[in-house]
């Protein structure tokens, strides 16, 4: 693969691995090195890039296993010499289009800030599909080769994270 095939990569699915990268991450910074390790190790491993499969597949794939790589590393670290997480970070949120208003503009944040600390709270076996499936709108038998699984195992884990959600999001009425 050369720079120009590497170039149609990132034209074609560049978007979609960069909103998938944010998902796992949850930050820029993280994203934004994630992101480029991903092209990074998808130049080192072009010759099992195969154009006629799914190269957006295998792009994801490489950033799961980076993103997996790089927690378990952190994971260790943080054993070897705990450090203090830092609180307080910002987060950017898209402006609504349209002629909304500011309570709709609000409420609307709040819910999506809900939704993401309900998806914060789910096990990586349940949250990495999920972002697969609505984030990269990869299908099912996507994302069961990509984390090779059976599609039904899929299908289990999308259905387990939405009822989890659910419960999670459920206000308790008198």
């Amino acid at each position: 693969m050369g720079i120009e095939e590497l170039g149609d990569l990132i034209q074609q699915h560049g978007k979609v691995l960069y909103g998938f990268c944010y998902k796992l991450t949850g930050n820029k910074t993280d994203t934004d090195d994630l992101y480029q390790e991903t092209f990074l190790k998808a130049l080192e491993l072009s010759h099992k890039i195969d154009r006629s499969q799914n190269p957006k597949a295998f792009l994801i794939g490489i950033a799961i296993r980076l993103r997996k790589n790089q927690r378990r590393k952190l994971a260790w670290r943080q054993r070897i010499a705990p450090t203090a997480e830092l609180n307080g970070a910002v987060e950017t949120h898209c402006q609504a289009v349209g002629e909304a208003t500011p309570e709709e503009t609000v409420l609307s944040r709040e819910r999506r800030i809900l939704i993401r600390n309900a998806v914060d709270k789910l096990s990586d076996k349940l949250r990495t599909p999920l972002y697969m499936y609505y984030t990269a709108e990869m299908s099912l038998d996507e994302i069961a080769s990509v984390l090779k699984i059976p599609p039904g195992t899929v299908k289990s884990r999308l259905h387990q994270a939405r009822k989890s959600i659910k419960k999670l999001l459920e206000v308790d009425s008198p």
